[in-house]
């Protein structure tokens, strides 16, 4: 015992400050490689290796079921770990721009004849569109109580129905930009339908700021 660690102390000693500096360059340099590796292959599919791996092979090691459990909760336990990993390996990713995705939704559907969002990507969607679009006094104006129910609405066709009908009573704004999103098919179509929408806001807000002296009431009902 006492030779080894006079061993160790030796070699210690012995580590001269190019060591150090060698071991710090490699250390950068396998974690330059490392992070352009991690790049590349977020770019090829649109996840990161690093954390694939981790979920799909090391979190079943480490999560592993205790073997002194009765078999009954040993299976319970099973399905409740592959649920849990089948549950973490599904994720949405927030996409800035994801109001131009509409026509590449579209065409995905035309091309493979299946639905590119699931039920929880919807159920997000509507969430976003409610907070961004709506207001305490939609349903004081006929076009936007339409519209309110719109983005509830699962069904797309539904969906495009009611923002014409929107359209056809007022220029509504959350209208177009439904239109942009679903029923658009270039991103040109889409650009010009937002254009249209800014449009509408902001006749909507000049309508709101004339009214302003009013009080709190008009101006809640002129807010986009």
């Amino acid at each position: 015992m006492f030779g080894t660690e006079s061993s160790l102390s030796m070699f210690l000693n012995t580590l001269t400050p190019k060591f150090y500096v060698a071991l710090t360059g490699t250390s950068s340099l396998i974690s330059g490689l490392i992070l352009i590796f991690e790049w590349w292959y977020f770019r090829k599919y649109g996840t990161s290796f690093i954390e694939q791996v981790s979920v799909s092979h090391l979190r079943p090691l480490l999560g592993g079921v205790d073997s002194s459990t009765p078999s009954n909760s040993n299976t319970s336990n099973g399905e409740a770990d592959s649920s849990r990993q089948s549950v973490s390996e599904c994720k949405v990713w927030r996409n800035p721009l994801n109001l131009f995705r509409g026509a590449e939704y579209n065409r995905y559907t035309w091309v493979t004849g299946r639905e590119p969002l699931t039920y929880y990507d919807m159920n997000l969607s509507a969430q976003d569109h409610q907070t961004f679009f709506t207001c305490d006094s939609d349903h004081l104006r006929p076009a936007d109580a339409i519209m309110q129910k719109a983005w509830r609405e699962r069904n797309p066709q539904a969906r495009i129905s009611a923002a014409h009908e929107a359209l056809e009573l007022e220029d509504c704004a959350t209208a177009y930009i439904l239109l942009a999103e679903e029923e658009a098919t270039t991103i040109m179509e889409a650009e010009r339908l937002f254009k249209q929408a800014l449009k509408a806001g902001e006749g909507c807000y000049r309508r709101s700021q004339q009214l302003q002296h009013h009080g709190t009431q008009y101006e809640a009902q002129h807010r986009f």
